[in-house]
């Protein structure tokens, strides 16, 4: 991190203020881990910090410290608008573009509050925040948010909760250190996580081991009888309708992981998962080795992301989704059939 970035935002803290944390709609673990983090952190320093999130996230997230104060943009709209009106400060958290914030991009706009972007996604809106702090060789934002309360010269504020929730962001953003985490600086920050007192065995049970009988049985269901598999271009793909999703009684994060287990096939570099809601097809899309689903996201399906790690949409139908897709794949052939893994 520039010393110019880190002096202005250490200024910019060394009196109280109105300080509102944001992230991207649809929070995962590394979204809810870093704002909980740094609500941590600021309320040590003696901030007025709030934390607002477009809409809901998965239950298995809401043991962590300070989730109590977490504010549901959908739920209390009102009094979301008011906090970002008033805020002095807004920092954006685990997004690279206003937009992903949904519902609350506008009053977002609207806000002279300083905003400070911290992300690890590729393309920063560079025009829409004061400060970035943005690097897509890091793990995870919460990674990033570890660094920044060190440079900062605050490790000492970095306790067991603080620790708790960073450690949350980089699991759940690496898969347990399963990808993207391919550099010593994750594991060095992990091991001072684990000296300010966090417990690893217990917060993988907590995030990890937590499924609901519905939700097994949903991807029972998904391996069974959604599961697509196309050898010839290294491919698979899972897919739910609106129905199945009822049938299941599903509930936000039953469907978190499943689009791994495509990618855990022996010889798939290529792994997608696709979900019918109510205005369109949720798509999310994992790869190995050097194809980039973010480029494919892009391109094809209004998204993007990470390089083996991406999300997207489709407006058209699920039968026409996945015609589309398939459409697709030979054009990849070459590439998702290279001697590279």
């Amino acid at each position: 991190m520039t010393s110019y970035i880190i002096q202005e935002i250490k200024e910019l803290l060394n009196t109280s203020k109105n300080i509102v944390i944001t992230t991207h709609k649809n929070p995962d673990g590394d979204a809810i881990g870093s704002s909980l983090a740094m609500y941590l952190f600021l309320t040590k320093k003696g901030h007025n910090a709030d934390i607002i999130v477009p809409d809901k996230y998965p239950s298995y997230l809401k043991w962590m410290p300070a989730n109590d104060k977490i504010l549901v943009y959908n739920d209390k709209p009102k009094k979301c608008n008011t906090l970002i009106e008033r805020a002095d400060v807004i920092f954006c958290l685990d997004y690279n573009s206003i937009p992903r914030v949904d519902q609350v991009a506008e009053p977002l706009k609207k806000s002279k509050g300083i905003k400070i972007l911290i992300d690890h996604h590729v393309l920063p809106e560079s025009n829409s925040f004061n400060h970035i702090i943005s690097t897509v060789n890091t793990s995870s934002t919460a990674e990033l948010i570890y660094e920044l309360f060190v440079d900062l010269g605050e490790k000492h504020l970095i306790d067991k909760e603080i620790a708790e929730c960073i450690y949350v962001g980089i699991i759940t953003d690496t898969g347990s250190f399963s990808f993207a985490c391919n550099n010593e600086k994750t594991y060095l920050v992990t091991a001072e996580l684990i000296k300010a007192g966090i417990k690893c065995d217990n917060i993988h049970t907590l995030v990890y081991d937590t499924f609901s009988e519905n939700s097994l049985r949903l991807l029972g269901y998904c391996l069974t009888e959604r599961l697509k598999v196309f050898k010839e271009f290294s491919t698979a793909y899972i897919y739910l309708t609106k129905e199945d999703l009822k049938k299941f009684k599903y509930k936000i994060g039953d469907t978190e992981n499943v689009v791994n287990y495509g990618l855990s096939i022996k010889g798939i570099k290529f792994a997608v998962f696709f979900t019918e809601r109510k205005d369109r097809i949720r798509i999310s899309l994992r790869s190995k080795g050097d194809f980039s689903v973010n480029e494919f996201a892009q391109k094809h399906f209004e998204g993007g992301g990470h390089k083996n790690a991406s999300g997207g949409n489709s407006y058209i139908s699920l039968t026409d989704t996945l015609k589309k897709f398939e459409d697709l794949l030979p054009e990849y052939s070459e590439q998702l059939n290279c001697k590279k893994s």
